[in-house]
């Protein structure tokens, strides 16, 4: 083959190879502007190639102008460096200034092809293989420079953006720099002609290997299409040696074997069928292995961008009812028909019922999913299910430890805020109480009726401030076992019962777990709380029975039922329906219960029109 031809081929595969990475590049970068760039400057490696193509085929003026229009790409990979780096840790604000001045330096650059073009930058000769072959002469040495500087400055950004990266963009500046090596020594013999030094530019034979490099380093570890792209090349040409080697060691022994009309077939022949049936293989190879995969999994459309929009909308979830409806309205979309999901925390587990069920179940080693009525749908479809059960459990993982985290605060805060509060209230009780022992004393001398009305009033005030300082302070709970009974009968005597009747059914020596003094607390806050509505009414009644499982306790009574309103900040401070209450009586029940690792709940379903479930664990909270 002439030494000229080669280089022209070179040149146009070179063309070629651009212009496709180029499409590709476009066609995949979407909203990444650097990605486009880069395409940019594979379409500029074309066309200065097509200007080399042009040269030869006496096209002069067309070839210079492409040729001396090198300085576009550089500005180019200056632009796709600029976005390249700066993101993460390598975002920068005079990155940024020099992002939005882009255009100046495409300005500049087209500036300078222009002018070196008009003043005549570029020239013809002839020399050994060549008739026709591009040299630098005046202006045009202003334009090589100028092109270098720019490819200068644009590694020399990705030099500093290897010192700020880490992981696979820093790996992506590593293997563009190789690139680049390899790009630089390919393209040195291009100016020799234009230095006086008539030698044949071999290395440019091998040009196409550096757009290919070049962009293959840049997404290399950014898009798992290249990997697979990468993966399935090697794989060809791999094949490809391999059945032209066979083919030639198959026709140098087919006269061994007796076959010598097969001998006789040239062996170009051979190698040009044998690669003619590896094209139609490698285009075949994309349709039928999509009729196998509906074959095997029909139905199946599993692709990036719908498990980017089932991971975002996932995420969006709260809570766990707005997280198993999202989930429901995913996977019934996608399955097109109905499926019920359920997430179960706590065992026992329901009774499966009809059509398809996805249920993600709280183990001890995480969560785990079950999928249900699936055996008659099509594998296609039940791989669909397994993946999107797989991303459910994983969410369902992540929101669990989300709303640990968020209740741990939340606790955090309201002890810092008790800490705070208890502070306070301690610093008012002594203040408060102060006045009030004087005013006590002042009423000494006063008449009977007077003296009475005052007395109540400091009582009441008295109450308040013991209530406020029992909510703030600080609760330091002794559990050991309390036989209830004996308590029980030792506070009626403290109350004002006023024609309302207590009893209590609780099984002989029923026994809680708990700390005797606030277990009191507990009891004389619920008795008195319920007694300001049961007195003086006609069968005023209170029953405390013990409750379905170990350690639980019901208090029911038969005064007027609660608002509906009021039943959600029953247990807040300074909320009651009493008149003359402070608000903190149940407010302190609660803050017992939960230091007590235990529980206490209203219910209007248990046949009173008011009861508080209470619930003492019978083991120690962590």
């Amino acid at each position: 083959m002439a030494l000229d031809l080669a280089f022209e081929l070179m040149m146009l595969l070179t063309s070629g190879c651009a212009l496709l990475v180029s499409a590709w590049l476009f066609w995949r970068a979407r909203r990444r502007r650097s990605m486009k760039a880069l395409a940019g400057f594979g379409v500029m490696m074309a066309l200065w190639c097509a200007g080399h193509v042009a040269v030869f085929h006496g096209w002069e003026r067309l070839g210079i102008a492409l040729i001396l229009a090198n300085p576009l790409m550089p500005t180019f990979f200056l632009d796709f460096a600029v976005g390249f780096v700066n993101q993460g840790p390598g975002h920068t604000p005079w990155l940024d200034r020099l992002a939005r001045h882009r255009g100046l330096l495409y300005l500049a650059a087209v500036l300078v092809s222009g002018v070196t073009l008009w003043l005549g930058g570029g020239g013809i000769i002839a020399f050994g293989p060549f008739d026709h072959y591009f040299v630098f002469q005046g202006s045009g040495w202003f334009n090589i420079g100028y092109t270098i500087s720019v490819g200068v400055l644009a590694h020399t950004l990705l030099l500093w953006g290897f010192t700020r990266h880490r992981g696979n963009r820093k790996r992506s500046i590593a293997a563009m720099f190789a690139a680049g090596a390899w790009g630089l020594w390919l393209a040195t013999s291009f100016i020799f002609p234009s230095l006086g030094l008539l030698w044949y530019p071999w290395p440019m034979l091998l040009l196409p290997s550096y757009v290919l490099l070049l962009v293959y380093g840049v997404v290399r570890y950014q898009m798992l299409e290249v990997n697979a792209w990468a993966n399935r090349a090697l794989l060809w040409t791999l094949l490809t040696l391999l059945v032209l080697g066979l083919i030639a060691l198959f026709s140098a022994m087919a006269g061994s074997f007796g076959m010598q009309a097969l001998a006789n077939v040239p062996q170009w022949q051979l190698w040009l069928y044998s690669m003619l049936l590896l094209l139609l293989m490698l285009a075949l190879y994309r349709p039928l292995n999509k009729l196998v995969e509906r074959l095997i999994y029909p139905g199946s459309r599993l692709d990036e961008q719908l498990l980017d929009t089932w991971l975002a909308r996932l995420r969006d979830a709260a809570g766990w009812q707005e997280l198993a409806r999202e989930a429901e309205q995913l996977l019934s979309r996608q399955m097109g028909q109905p499926v019920r999901v359920r997430l179960l925390a706590e065992p026992p587990l329901p009774e499966p019922g009809p059509g398809l069920q996805l249920w993600c179940l709280h183990q001890p080693g995480g969560w785990q999913f079950r999928l249900l009525g699936f055996d008659d749908v099509t594998p296609g479809m039940r791989l669909t299910a397994d993946v999107f059960a797989s991303l459910l459990a994983t969410r369902c993982g992540l929101l669990e430890r989300s709303l640990q985290l968020a209740e741990a605060e939340r606790k955090r805060l309201s002890e810092q805020h008790l800490v705070e509060l208890g502070g306070l209230a301690a610093a008012m009780a002594h203040e408060l109480r102060n006045p009030l022992n004087i005013i006590a004393m002042a009423t000494a001398g006063l008449e009977a009726s007077r003296k009475t009305m005052i007395q109540h009033q400091l009582q009441r005030a008295d109450r308040l401030i013991s209530d406020m300082l029992a909510y703030a302070g600080q609760l330091q709970i002794q559990r050991r076992p309390v036989v209830l009974a004996p308590l029980l009968d030792s506070l009626q005597s403290q109350f004002d019962w006023q024609q309302a009747r207590f009893d209590y059914r609780l099984p002989p020596g029923f026994t809680l777990q708990a700390d005797p003094y606030r277990l009191q607390q507990v009891l004389v806050n619920l008795i008195d709380n319920a007694l300001a509505f049961v007195r003086n009414q006609e069968g005023g009644r209170l029953l405390l029975e013990a409750g379905d499982r170990p350690g639980s306790l019901c208090l029911h009574n038969n005064g007027p039922a609660i608002p509906a309103d009021l039943r959600d900040r029953l247990f807040r401070p300074f909320v009651t329906r009493r008149s003359g209450g402070s608000g903190l009586g149940l407010a302190i029940v609660q803050r017992i219960m939960d230091a007590h690792g235990g529980q206490i709940r209203h219910s209007a379903e248990l046949g009173w029109p008011v009861s508080f479930e209470l619930y003492f664990p019978e083991e120690h909270p962590p």
